[in-house]
C-alpha cells in the first residue's frame, strides 16, 4: 500500500526546534524570529525523553504544553516526535540487558544517543508506554501536522535479545532447519546447524562469515526496527490520534532499511540528507536522494532534515553559501517534497552537535547569516500552490526508472567478493548521475513492481536477484522495454548463492551470455572498450549465447572480448554491461539508451549551460523548476508566471546561482538560451 497524499497548504518550513535547551526568555525570542523568517512548522520532542519522563512512568509535561501554546498562538504548527531514539539515563542504568552489543561483543554504555538494544522486552514497552502518552496529549491537537516516529532508525544489536527475535524470524522464513541449512550452503566450513539454537547473529568471529547469514541478519534488522515503528504506530491510533505518521529515512552513507516495505507502511515518507562534496556533485545529491524518496512514496513527500549552513566532508565542516542553501532547498521541493525543514532551528550552545549547521547560527537573528533564511522564507510563502499533486499522485512524469533493492546493498558489503571497493551506493549514485547530466528525469523502482509506464529501466549492480526477479527483467523485456544491466548484476540469488541450477537458466534466459569469470582491475588502472569507452575496477569474461557484441575490450586480458551485449527479448532488448563503466563513459552510454527509447531532456540543452530544470506537475498546471549552478546569466522563453516575483516567465533573465519557478500549462514548451552570444 502506497503511503497517503500529503497536502499541507502551504510549502512546510523550519526544522528540529529543541527548547528544551534554552530558557523562556530565548523561547520568546524564536517565535519572534519564526514569524520574521516565515517559519510554519518546526519539530518537537525528538530528544526530549529524559525531560518528558524524568523518572520511570513519572511524566511532565508542563514545558511541552507551554511551548505548543506558544507556537499555536503564533501560527506554527509541529510534527510531534516520540524521543525513543535516546533512551534517558535512568533508563540505561534499570535495564543494562537493553543496551545494545556490537559485533564485537563490547556492550555500548549511555553517553550518546541511539543507544538502545531494539529487540530488548524493557526499551519496546517503555516506548510503547511514551508513545501512548504522546499520543493521548497531544493526538487531536490543531497544530499538529504529524507524528515523527523515532528518529532515524539504524542501531544494529547483537546481542542476547537480537539473537533471540533473529532465530524466530528465520524459523518464519525458512519453516525448517533443512530449508535453511540449504539457503544458506552451510556444508561449507561445516556448519550445518542441527539446532536453532546454535545461530548467532554475526559478531565478529575468526575470518569470514556466512554472507547469507549476514544478508538474512540485516533483513531480520530491518524488519525488527519496523515492528518497533508499527508498536508505536498502534499506541498513538489507540489514543484515538489520526494524524499521519512518519519516520525520517536517512542516507547516503549508511542503509539500515528495506525502504520498500518501510514506506508502505508510513502515511507520510519523510528523510534526512546531508550532502557528503562540496562540489558541484552535491547538486546531483540533492536530485538522487529526492528521487528516491519521490519514489518510495509513490508521490509528494517530506524533508525533515538537511544542513542550512555546512556540509561535512570526513573530519571537518565546510560552508555552504546562502545560493546554494537557497537553491538545494528548492531543489528537494522541484523533486515532489512539500517541504524545506532543516536541523536544526537554534544553533546549540553545548552538546556533541553544537557546531552543526542552523537556520539561527550562535550569533542570533541580528547575524548576516540568518538574511538568507528570512529571504528563502519569503520564497517559499509563494510557492503554496505547488502543494496540490495532480490526479495520479505523480509530481514527475519520467519515461525511465532504476532498479532500487536494499538487499543488493548488503548483498555487496559482505566481504571478499572478486571486488569489495565496488559497492552499491556508488554504483546507483553513477548511473543516477548519468542521467542528472544529461537532463532527464529519473524514478526508482521495487523488483516485482510494475513498470510498464516506463520505457527504459536501468539495473546497476543489482548483485542479489531471486529467480523471480530475473524473470520479472525478462518479461518487461519482452513486452517492450528496454532492460540496460550493468555489472557487477544477477551474479547471486536472494541467498547469495551463485551458480545454482535455477537462477543459472533464468539469467542465461535474460543476459543471452554467461558470466564466466570476473577480472578485478587494480585501482587507478583502465581498460578500453574499442568504442572509445573506459572500464575500471570490474570486468568480467563473457560468453555469448544468443547476445550480439555492442562493444569488445580493446587492449588487457580481455581483448577482443565481448564488453557490452545486447539480447533480443520478444518486443524489447535487454543489453549487459560487463564491465564498470568509468563515469563520463557511463554517462555517453546511458545518454545513448535513452535516445534509443526517445526519452528527452526537461528542457532541451539546459544543462549544458549549467541550468538543472525540473518540471513538477501540479494539480492543474507545471511547474518548471530552474536552479543556475552555473556562472552566465540564461535567458528562459515560457508562456507562464516566475511565481516568485509574479512577473511575466518570458525573456526572464536568470543569473549564475539564480532560482526561478515558472507556472505553465501542462507539458508548455519551454526554452533556456545563453542571455547573450558572448556567454
Amino acid at each position: 500500500m502506497a503511503p497517503m497524499t500529503f497536502t499541507p497548504d502551504a510549502i512546510l518550513f523550519g526544522g528540529d526546534y529543541n527548547p528544551e535547551q534554552w530558557s523562556r526568555e530565548v523561547w520568546r525570542d524564536d517565535i519572534a524570529l519564526m514569524r520574521r523568517a516565515k517559519v510554519n512548522t518546526v519539530t518537537l520532542g525528538v530528544f526530549s525523553w529524559a525531560l518528558l519522563e524524568p523518572r520511570e512512568g513519572q511524566y511532565d509535561t508542563a514545558w511541552l504544553d507551554e511551548i505548543i501554546g506558544l507556537l499555536d498562538e503564533a501560527g506554527i504548527g509541529f510534527f510531534l516526535a516520540t524521543p525513543t531514539a535516546s533512551p534517558p539515563p535512568w533508563f540505561s542504568l534499570a535495564h543494562p540487558d537493553a543496551m545494545p552489543v556490537r559485533a564485537d561483543g563490547v556492550v555500548l554504555s549511555h553517553g550518546s544517543r541511539d543507544t538502545y538494544a531494539v529487540s530488548a522486552p524493557a526499551y519496546r514497552s517503555a516506548s510503547r508506554a511514551v508513545a501512548r502518552l504522546l499520543g493521548e496529549r497531544y493526538g487531536a491537537h490543531p497544530g499538529l501536522r504529524g507524528w515523527h516516529i523515532h528518529n532515524e532508525y539504524g542501531t544494529l544489536d547483537y546481542g542476547p535479545h537480537a539473537a533471540r527475535a533473529f532465530r524466530l524470524w528465520l524459523q518464519q522464513r525458512y519453516g525448517s532447519l533443512d530449508a535453511l541449512n540449504e539457503a544458506w550452503c552451510t556444508a561449507f566450513w561445516a556448519q550445518r546447524y542441527g539446532e536453532w539454537a546454535e545461530i548467532l547473529p554475526p559478531r565478529a568471529t575468526q575470518y569470514l562469515h556466512n554472507p547469507a547469514l549476514a544478508v538474512d541478519f540485516r533483513r531480520f534488522s530491518s524488519d525488527e526496527m519496523l515492528a518497533a515503528f508499527e508498536e508505536q504506530k498502534a499506541e498513538l491510533r489507540a489514543a484515538g490520534s489520526t494524524a499521519p505518521v512518519t519516520t525520517n529515512f536517512m542516507l547516503p552513507t549508511w542503509n539500515h532499511l528495506e525502504q520498500w516495505s518501510w514506506s508502505a507502511a508510513q502515511d507520510i515518507v519523510s528523510i534526512d540528507h546531508y550532502l557528503d562534496t562540496t562540489g558541484p556533485d552535491g547538486e546531483t545529491h540533492v536530485a538522487y536522494c529526492s528521487d528516491l524518496t519521490r519514489s518510495w512514496a509513490d508521490g509528494p513527500w517530506v524533508l525533515m532534515e538537511q544542513n542550512a549552513r555546512g556540509i561535512r566532508v570526513g573530519d571537518r565542516t565546510f560552508a555552504k553559501s546562502d545560493d546554494r542553501m537557497i537553491r538545494n532547498a528548492l531543489g528537494y521541493i522541484a523533486r515532489g517534497s512539500q517541504s524545506a525543514l532543516f536541523f536544526q532551528w537554534r544553533a546549540g550552545a553545548g552538546g556533541s552537535e553544537q557546531w552543526h549547521g542552523a537556520l539561527v547560527p550562535h550569533g542570533g537573528g541580528d547575524s548576516p547569516l540568518f538574511a538568507p533564511v528570512v529571504e528563502l522564507g519569503g520564497m517559499l510563502e509563494r510557492l503554496g500552490e505547488i502543494t496540490a499533486p495532480p490526479e495520479d499522485g505523480r509530481c514527475i512524469e519520467s519515461d525511465i526508472a532504476i532498479v532500487w533493492h536494499a538487499d543488493s546493498w548488503w548483498g555487496l558489503e559482505t566481504p571478499h567478493l572478486p571486488n569489495d571497493a565496488v559497492t552499491y551506493s556508488d554504483e546507483v549514485r553513477a548511473a543516477h548521475r548519468s542521467l542528472w547530466r544529461a537532463g532527464l528525469a529519473t524514478d526508482f523502482v521495487a523488483p516485482g513492481s510494475d513498470v510498464s509506464r516506463y520505457r527504459l529501466l536501468l539495473v546497476p549492480a543489482l548483485y542479489t536477484a531471486a529467480v523471480e526477479t530475473v524473470n520479472w527483467l525478462r518479461e518487461y523485456a519482452e513486452a517492450g522495454g528496454r532492460v540496460v544491466i550493468s555489472a557487477p548484476a544477477v551474479l547471486a540469488d536472494e541467498n547469495q548463492r551463485v551458480g545454482t541450477p535455477a537462477h543459472r537458466e533464468a539469467v542465461h534466459a535474460l543476459l543471452g551470455a554467461v558470466v564466466d569469470d570476473v577480472l578485478p582491475v587494480a585501482p587507478g588502472e583502465r581498460s578500453m572498450l574499442d568504442d572509445g569507452a573506459a572500464a575500471e575496477e570490474w570486468m568480467e569474461r563473457l560468453t555469448l549465447l544468443d547476445a550480439r557484441p555492442v562493444a569488445s575490450f580493446a587492449d588487457g586480458p580481455l581483448a577482443g572480448a565481448p564488453a557490452i551485449t545486447e539480447a533480443s527479448r520478444g518486443a524489447g532488448v535487454v543489453t549487459y554491461v560487463g564491465a564498470r563503466l568509468q563515469q563520463e563513459s557511463r554517462d555517453a552510454f546511458l545518454a545513448r539508451q535513452a535516445q534509443a527509447v526517445g526519452a528527452t531532456p526537461t528542457v532541451a540543452g539546459a544543462q549544458e549551460l549549467g541550468v538543472e530544470a525540473v518540471r513538477r506537475r501540479g494539480a492543474e498546471d507545471d511547474y518548471l523548476f530552474l536552479l543556475h549552478h552555473g556562472a552566465h546569466d540564461v535567458r528562459v522563453s515560457a508562456d507562464g508566471v516566475e511565481l516568485l516575483t509574479g512577473d511575466a516567465a518570458d525573456g526572464l533573465v536568470l543569473a549564475g546561482g539564480g532560482v526561478a519557478v515558472v507556472r505553465v500549462r501542462r507539458s508548455a514548451p519551454v526554452e533556456v538560451r545563453p542571455a547573450s552570444p558572448t556567454t
